[in-house]
């Protein structure tokens, strides 16, 4: 099955049905199948076709739910793009990609005429709105869309690519991950079997993540696969996704810790009605004993947790509902895991230098097996043999996996602080900090140290009047975490730098530290291990 067969079994069955919402207006099924085939048409008068490569630069919209639609039924290859990016850098992936044509929201097009020239690999630039009408070198999507063409041939099967994603470049120039249809319907597959309540046609379910990263984008196919209505919010506003998930009726959305606890905090909230909503998956970090019991208090759902990467589609591991009610009655711990693997995935942990499988309970890299493993990195061999070894997906995550198979997220590899000899995962110190009653948000990182090598710092983003000190801080941790382990610098800031799927950009965090020097992994030739 592709993803696209789904929505025409419900253009067909349910063409009444909302497709999608987005703020006053409403796309029924029937409406969304005739601009799935008017896309589609469009791809190929100009060139599109199996196989070929174009962008689209968008904040959420239906259109672009539609789009992915479109995309999958003819077998062109969307290569979405990151708003917030500069336009030097959506450049590099337009060019990177061999994108043919380039379709933008209008306030994104005066940014994109600015790098124009540096993409000659783009023959047609489309506008979404009036801008293609008034700029020379641009076409307004009316008119594009407003072709005789026939819709093309189907020669789809489930091994062609769905899409094109490209990584946050956090280590480098970014990567385009490779995914196909049969890796996100067997992601979306597994992913549901963990769930309580499986989705169901007409169930509202919320988008609020961008779609340029894969948890927007996958909202948009479930809708495919499950015949689902999409309610789409352009950007996370948290009064209004407290409307979604009460007065909307919305029963499934996927929001981060920082999310949750942002709307939590709006006035009211707690005195609202989330009697329709079932389900929210939340990932990126972990969540808080506290905050879990206040979600579950005032929000009355399941939670579940993912794990994963854009090279695995989206998850690996679930902490599932009955996880959750698990670390409620008396083993928070768990809150701390990501949880098991999802079915028909395999993880190991195994020794990065060697990729010698470890034991039990000893930290490693984590490597995944599955079928939502991409199929490698656009046009690089290399990087794909290397992150592909021996058939498995080499995470870049440290980690361990306990007797009972719970995988335990320990830090990325390179984010690890190294200390007077000892090491320090920066994630076992957030999720002790995350309960302290001033810390809103949280990231721990290493930060240039002449004697330790790497000193433990924590960035932090105080609640509402509460005010932080280092001593504070230190006092909370030192009775749950080992001396070497607590922050010797403390850094307050308004807000934490994050990616589209809501983490912590520790590379942004670091750059002022170590600017103009190489980063140390480890102490002093003669420092020995840092005191207690």
């Amino acid at each position: 099955m592709r993803v696209h067969d789904g929505a025409r079994f419900y253009v067909r069955n349910q063409p009444d049905v909302p497709f999608g919402i987005e703020g006053d207006r409403t796309v029924s099924w029937g409406e969304a199948g005739e601009r799935i085939e008017r896309f589609a048409a469009a791809l190929a008068a100009s060139g599109v076709g199996h196989g070929t490569r174009f962008g689209y630069l968008s904040k959420n919209s239906i259109d672009m739910a539609t789009m992915f639609i479109a995309a999958a039924s003819c077998g062109a290859v969307p290569v979405p793009l990151n708003y917030r990016l500069a336009p030097a850098e959506w450049a590099f992936i337009v060019n990177d990609a061999r994108c043919a044509i380039v379709l933008a929201q209008d306030a994104y097009v005066d940014a994109l005429e600015s790098v124009r020239e540096d993409c000659p690999v783009v023959t047609t630039w489309v506008a979404m709105g009036d801008a293609g009408t008034l700029r020379a070198g641009w076409t307004a999507a009316a008119t594009w869309l407003d072709t005789d063409g026939p819709v093309p041939d189907d020669h789809v099967t489930p091994d062609d690519i769905l899409y094109q994603m490209y990584t946050s470049g956090t280590t480098g120039r970014p990567k385009g991950v490779l995914l196909s249809h049969r890796n996100v319907m067997a992601n979306v597959e597994q992913v549901s079997m963990t769930w309580t309540h499986r989705l169901a046609p007409g169930d509202r379910l919320l988008v609020c993540a961008p779609m340029y990263h894969v948890s927007g984008a996958l909202s948009a196919i479930c809708t495919s696969i499950f015949g689902t209505t999409l309610v789409v919010h352009a950007d996370f506003v948290p009064a209004a996704v407290v409307d979604a998930l009460s007065d909307g009726g919305v029963v499934n959305t996927v929001l981060v810790p920082v999310m949750i606890q942002a709307c939590l905090a709006v006035p009211g909230a707690d005195r609202r009605d989330y009697s329709r909503l079932r389900t929210i998956s939340y990932g990126a970090a972990p969540i808080s004993d506290g905050l879990m019991r206040h979600a579950l208090g005032v929000l009355g759902c399941e939670l579940v947790q993912g794990f994963g990467q854009t090279e695995a589609t989206s998850c690996i591991t679930m902490l599932t509902t009955a996880d959750h009610e698990k670390a409620r009655a008396g083993r928070p711990e768990l809150l701390s895991s990501v949880g098991r693997p999802l079915p028909g995935t395999e993880v190991r942990i195994v020794d990065p230098a060697t990729d010698e499988e470890l034991p039990t309970g000893m930290v490693g890299e984590i490597v995944v097996r599955g079928p939502q493993v991409m199929r490698g990195y656009w046009n690089a061999p290399e990087q794909t043999a290397q992150t592909l070894r021996d058939g498995w997906l080499h995470t870049g995550d440290a980690g361990f996996v306990d007797a009972e198979g719970y995988v335990y997220i320990r830090d990325r590899i390179k984010d690890m602080i190294v200390t007077g000899g000892s090491n320090v995962y920066s994630v076992e110190v957030e999720v002790a900090l995350a309960d302290h009653p001033g810390v809103a948000d949280v990231a721990v990182i290493g930060v240039p140290d002449p004697h330790w090598g790497e000193r433990v710092t924590a960035v932090v983003v105080p609640r509402a009047d509460a005010t932080l000190t280092l001593d504070d801080i230190q006092a909370h941790c030192r009775a749950r975490l080992g001396g070497y382990k607590i922050p010797r610098q403390l850094e307050v800031v308004d807000a934490l730098p994050r990616n589209a799927s809501g983490k912590v950009l520790k590379n942004v965090l670091r750059e002022p530290f170590w600017d103009g020097q190489e980063r140390r992994v480890g102490a002093t030739a003669d420092s020995g291990p840092e005191p207690a």
